[in-house]
Formats: C-alpha cells, sequence, structure tokens
C-alpha cells in the first residue's frame, strides 16, 4: 500500500518487537505486542504519568503587549504558542504561529495592535490540569489538532498558568521511555 519493501520496513519492524510493542510471529505476521496491552510495560508507565511529571515552563505575554514584541517573544523563546495572562496572571487566551500569521499578513498596522486582539479566548482554550495524565494530555491534543496546551490550576474560579506541554514534550517521553526499555532489555 506504501510502496515499501520488505527489506525497508524490517529494521523498524525488528525495532517494535524489540521494545515489545509488537509481535512477529512466521506464516502469521505481525500483531500488538504484550506491552501495548492493558497490563503491558507502556500502558502501566503511560497510565501513571501525570503531566505535572513531564510539563515545562510556560512562555507568558500580557495582554496588553503589541503584537510585534509578542512575534519577538516567540522567536526569543523558540516556542510555537504564547500563553496570554491579564494582570493578575490568570489565563485569558493564546496565541500560535498561526493565529499571528492569519492577522499580520496584509495588515501593516498589525505590529502596534495589542495581542488581545489576536489570542484565542475562552471558552475556547484548551488546556490541562496538573494532575491529568500524559495520555489524556495526547488525546486533548490530537482531538483539538493543536500542538500544545498550557497547563492551568483553577482556584477560586481563577486559572493559573503553571506550564505547557507540547508536542516536542510528548515526543520526549516517547523517546525516554524507548530509551529506558533499551537500556533494560540489555
Amino acid at each position: 500500500m506504501l510502496g515499501l519493501s520488505r527489506p525497508t520496513l524490517r529494521s523498524d519492524l525488528a525495532l517494535l518487537v524489540m521494545l515489545g510493542l509488537i509481535d512477529a510471529k512466521p506464516k502469521v505476521g505481525y500483531f500488538p505486542g504484550t506491552a501495548m496491552s492493558s497490563k503491558g510495560q507502556v500502558s502501566n508507565w503511560l497510565t501513571g504519568l501525570k503531566v505535572k511529571d513531564v510539563q515545562s515552563m510556560p512562555v507568558i505575554v500580557r495582554e496588553t503587549m503589541s503584537v510585534h514584541d509578542a512575534v519577538v517573544t516567540l522567536f526569543l523563546e523558540n516556542v510555537g504558542s504564547l500563553v496570554v495572562a491579564d494582570d493578575e496572571g490568570n489565563l485569558s487566551g493564546i496565541i500560535s504561529r498561526k493565529d499571528f500569521l492569519k492577522f499580520t499578513l496584509g495588515n501593516p498596522s498589525a505590529g502596534s495592535m495589542p495581542v488581545s486582539l489576536v489570542m484565542t479566548r475562552q471558552p475556547n482554550i484548551i488546556y490541562v490540569d496538573p494532575e491529568e495524565t500524559v495520555l489524556d494530555a495526547a488525546r486533548k491534543m490530537i482531538h483539538h489538532q493543536v500542538d500544545s496546551l498550557p497547563v492551568v490550576v483553577t482556584k477560586d474560579g481563577k486559572q493559573e498558568v503553571v506550564g505547557r506541554i507540547t508536542k516536542t514534550v510528548m515526543t520526549k517521553v516517547l523517546l525516554d521511555f524507548a530509551s529506558q526499555s533499551l537500556q533494560g532489555e540489555k
């Protein structure tokens, strides 16, 4: 279906078999491995891993910051999105690279406008709680087609941003697990 030969895929499939993610039987083929079962190692590890254990620091800007300064911050911090907070530090919005592109293309005065005109506002912001599992965060990212989620603690109706979780963080989690699995087999 993909137009790939068996030798092309064999090394990748062998790695997945070594990790226990898939199993192989001669004349049968490949099928889900024991590590992926509900009692498997991957499943147990991922269901116990909380967002608070892997989150990174959020990059927060104020609602009054100019679009120009926010774009500069985006590049200086090397992130894909910025979290917007009000003067008390509560979540008020989020801005992605795509939001900046849509707003600035063909708009010569966009740079001087405040980010509050560009940001996605509540209730349209998808976020996670630090106590949610990494699997729940991954499901939210995939379902809502976003690259990152702010990690928010809700106290007395206020939403304080305490971190962020990104596709890069998720990839690092998987890489760390794969590395640990390979070392455990040696």
